[in-house]
């Protein structure tokens, strides 16, 4: 076994065998990086559209036999190739000569047929299949069932490693200050998108890409850019994702121009209440609906808790990933991992929401990394009434 395989073949082998798979095929590129411990064809980062068909990364990967692995690649994405293997880094066999999705997964089932079986179960990600690259494998592997295989990946990519965790801890930290560097240049009469142009210059500055950031301004429950101008006297919420060497930075911080007044003040503190009672029980072990067992109970006591929505949720290469703990959240999928116990290295995102129609939109959002006698808060600054210069 190379000791250079930037992910736990032993743990991917178990999942590939509880849900029914014999070969991966990988075709999404969060998945392709991380598997292949972060490389993705430079080329592409920005778009995969080329020409009359699109560019498709693909990685196959061979259950109990990683030496059979192999990466198809570009015909033109030797030298990234290159690249990569010479600084040391791991790399499975590649396949080179692919510029359409139709000839990658070509070169894919070639690979296949050459060295497994031909009663194969195979593993696929529905979501990133294109329809013609679907079509080469079901008529090149007619007797062989395609398998969903988005679950083992992602209770793969659940526990991270400590170089994840710190890859994270960063990204958090610099999503917060890029914050807190846009807060600090906001003055009453900018735009929504003036300020929100701020926070991507402030991430770029920090070697981040910027994924995008939720606003909210005054009274204003909208929170998608505009010219909405901010006013004398107006909170502000930042929500911004910023991505960090493939690992995003996800938190919301609050703001207000000159001084928060007392009601402010009590109401941010109400939402720590429950943001710091979701996050007291954590540890490895722990029941993932816990989490939300220790969150509904100090909404019960809230005055506000009935207008209060509360979310935990799993992040780390994708926004909404393993564990995932509700089926009621923002963005619907099943509850999974609601019974299972939390792992340490498990990444969560727990963020608390109140939309007060009176006074705004107030919102905290921390990064919480469980670890095997507690947790640990990535960027856990400003959580407080931050000010706008007056």
């Amino acid at each position: 076994m190379d000791s250079k395989i930037p992910f736990s073949t032993a743990r991917l082998d178990g999942l590939l065998d509880a849900s029914g798979i014999d070969v991966l095929i990988v075709t999404s590129k969060h998945n392709i990086q991380y598997l292949l411990g972060g490389y993705y064809h430079f080329q592409f980062d920005y778009m995969e559209a080329i020409g009359i068909s699109r560019y498709l990364p693909v990685y196959v990967y061979v259950k109990g036999a990683p030496d059979k692995s192999a990466y198809i690649a570009n015909r033109n994405e030797r030298d990234s190739v290159q690249n990569r293997t010479g600084a040391g880094y791991w790399m499975p066999p590649v396949v080179f000569g692919s510029s359409t999705s139709v000839e990658a997964m070509t070169l894919a089932l070639n690979h296949v047929k050459a060295i497994a079986t031909s009663s194969l179960r195979v593993g696929v990600e529905m979501s990133f299949l294109p329809a013609n690259a679907a079509d080469v494998l079901r008529q090149g592997l007619p007797d062989c069932g395609l398998v969903e295989a988005m679950r083992p990946l992602e209770k793969l990519r659940s526990i991270k490693t400590a170089a994840e965790l710190e890859i994270l801890r960063e990204a958090s930290e610099r999503v917060v200050a890029s914050m807190m560097d846009a807060v600090s240049q906001a003055r009453p009469g900018q735009s929504k998108r003036e300020i929100i142009d701020h926070l991507r210059r402030a991430e770029l500055s920090r070697d981040m890409i910027f994924e995008y950031a939720l606003v909210t301004m005054g009274t204003s429950l909208n929170r998608a850019p505009s010219e909405q101008r901010l006013e004398p006297g107006d909170i502000m919420s930042l929500d911004s994702g910023g991505n960090y060497k493939g690992y995003i930075g996800d938190l919301c911080r609050m703001a207000v121009h000159g001084a928060p007044d007392g009601e402010l003040v009590d109401l941010l503190a109400e939402i720590d209440l429950i943001q710091q009672a979701a996050r007291a029980p954590i540890r490895a072990g722990l029941v993932g609906s816990d989490i939300y067992a220790a969150a509904n109970d100090a909404l019960a006591r809230s005055p506000h808790g009935k207008q209060m929505h509360f979310v935990a949720h799993g992040m780390g290469i994708v926004g909404h990933e393993a564990p995932r703990l509700t089926a009621s959240g923002p963005i619907p999928y099943p509850a999974d991992d609601a019974n299972a116990p939390l792992e340490a290295g498990m990444v969560l995102s727990i963020e608390t929401t109140l939309p007060h129609k009176r006074r705004g939109f107030i919102k905290l959002e921390d990064t919480i990394a469980v670890t095997s006698t507690g947790y640990q808060a990535f960027g856990d600054d400003a959580r407080g009434w931050n000010r706008i210069p007056a």
